[in-house]
């Protein structure tokens, strides 16, 4: 049986929306035009919209454009947005309008049907409020939407991601201090190298990881400045003067968060480069992450036909057919993130390139990326925080036997001996299965005390040099 329907009007004329749904006539005509895949719009890009409105209606009330009791509804309304009390009622798909009108209006109509609901109003009727002519009071679709995407993004790496950002590094730094003395061999191209500690390797990570972090912070300092005020082409038009100044400062108390009024609004709503600089950083997030746990699934390959070096917790049997075996599931699960959020990034470059003239038609694409791609790192990164790298442990048996048996310990010997007679004895080592020191006892090159003296692994790592 059809649901019961009511009749919501706009510009275009009537249109059925079902009658418990809040969303009017806008919201019904792109659900039946752009029903494309199963990407929805954000709700944190949602809940940005309605905090906008509900800073709107503040900045319009004191400005003189809108009642009290307006003002009221519509804070009253977005209010209960933003708490999640209207989530089903935001049905829109990415795959939309370019500027993002159409969920703009969703959240307007929302708005105005939950305060003629308070008021005992119909539904449709747009009493008391109206939703372009109050909601949308001194505002535009072509401001209200990138703003609402630099405000959820920022908002989230700041309360979410860089949070776990910073537990992660804490977790590396805690091992790269546990492991500090235990001396391993290193390895550039994947051939033995020298020596270096197993904490220094993880300092590596940790520092990796916080200098990307640190970029991705900087990158917020573009995001902190709104086009709020702008209106259609950036101009203000329509707006009072001081609008843009008031409503950025409510969302900025709303949020924490340091907002200030774009100096040239007509710059920030033609092009998004802030928000693809910021989604550039959090690929550059995944590059880092992909280098450091490709780096952990090395050094845990094995276990007894690989380096095994590092041993990882056991949280799953790994095969359906080999018995015992044990996978490091959480390095996979992580780089197939950081390879779909290097995919999302080029998506957003492409998107944010594609603005023509006074506005780019690409918002929704480009804030859907983000906030997926913010997600996805946080999960990847939590989880491979908890169930990976806190219980992961050396072996230090590995570890030994491969630091004993290399031969690029022989690098010590070259500024005593050149670099040739170190070569030489490196060479007839390997080809006759020999230690190092028994290849220079054979060769005559350095005698056993002077051997014993340079070839210390732990002198070769600079331990105690607070440089490295």
């Amino acid at each position: 049986m059809k649901n019961p329907t009511r009749i919501e009007k706009d510009t275009l004329g009537s249109i059925e929306v079902e009658q418990n749904c809040l969303w009017g006539a806008q919201t019904q005509r792109s659900l039946n035009k752009f029903s494309i895949g199963k990407e929805y719009i954000p709700m944190e890009i949602i809940y940005a919209i309605a905090l906008i409105k509900q800073s709107a209606a503040i900045s319009n009330y004191q400005l003189g454009l809108i009642d009290d009791r307006k003002k009221e509804l519509i804070i009253q309304a977005s209010n209960e947005i933003t708490e999640g009390l209207h989530n089903n009622q935001f049905p829109l798909r990415v795959w939309q309008t370019g500027s993002g009108t159409h969920t703009n209006m969703n959240v307007n109509e929302v708005i105005c049907n939950i305060a003629s609901r308070k008021e005992k109003q119909p539904l449709g009727s747009h009493n008391p409020l109206h939703p372009n002519d109050d909601v949308n009071c001194s505002q535009s679709t072509n401001d209200v939407f990138p703003a609402a995407i630099q405000i959820a993004t920022a908002k989230k790496i700041v309360t979410k991601l860089i949070p776990e950002l910073d537990l992660l590094i804490e977790a590396f730094s805690q091992k790269s201090k546990d492991w500090e003395k235990i001396v391993k061999i290193g390895r550039t191209h994947l051939q033995d190298a020298v020596p270096l500690t197993l904490g220094q390797e993880v300092s590596a990570w940790k520092d990796q990881l916080t200098t990307a972090r640190s970029r991705l912070e900087k990158s917020l300092n573009e995001l902190y400045s709104l086009p709020l005020g702008g209106t259609a082409v950036g101009t203000g038009l329509n707006a009072p003067k001081h609008f843009d100044i008031q409503i950025v400062k409510e969302i900025s108390i709303a949020t924490k968060l340091p907002f200030l009024s774009a100096k040239n609004k007509i710059a920030l709503m033609a092009s998004h480069d802030g928000l693809v600089n910021t989604m550039s950083q959090l690929k550059m997030v995944a590059v880092t992450f992909l280098k450091i746990f490709n780096d952990i699934r090395l050094l845990s390959s094995g276990p007894r036909a690989g380096l095994a070096e590092i041993c990882l917790p056991e949280n799953e049997p790994g095969s359906s057919i080999m018995p015992g075996k044990v996978n490091p599931t959480q390095c996979e699960a992580m780089t197939m993130v950081c390879m779909y959020v290097i995919g999302l990034e080029v998506a957003v470059t492409m998107g944010g390139s594609g603005g023509h003239l006074q506005m780019n038609a690409y918002k929704p694409l480009i804030g859907f990326n983000l906030l997926q791609s913010i997600e996805l790192l946080h999960d990847a990164s939590r989880n491979c925080r908890k169930f990976m790298v806190n219980n992961m442990k050396p072996n230090i048996k590995n570890i030994e036997r491969n630091l004993s048996q290399s031969l690029m310990l022989i690098t010590a010997l070259s500024p005593k001996i050149g670099y040739k007679k170190a070569s030489e004895i490196a060479k007839y080592a390997y080809k006759n299965n020999l230690s190092l020191k028994e290849a220079s006892a054979k060769l005559g090159y350095i005698n056993e005390s002077e051997f014993d003296e340079i070839i210390d692994p732990n002198a070769m790592t600079n331990l105690g040099n607070d440089s490295i």
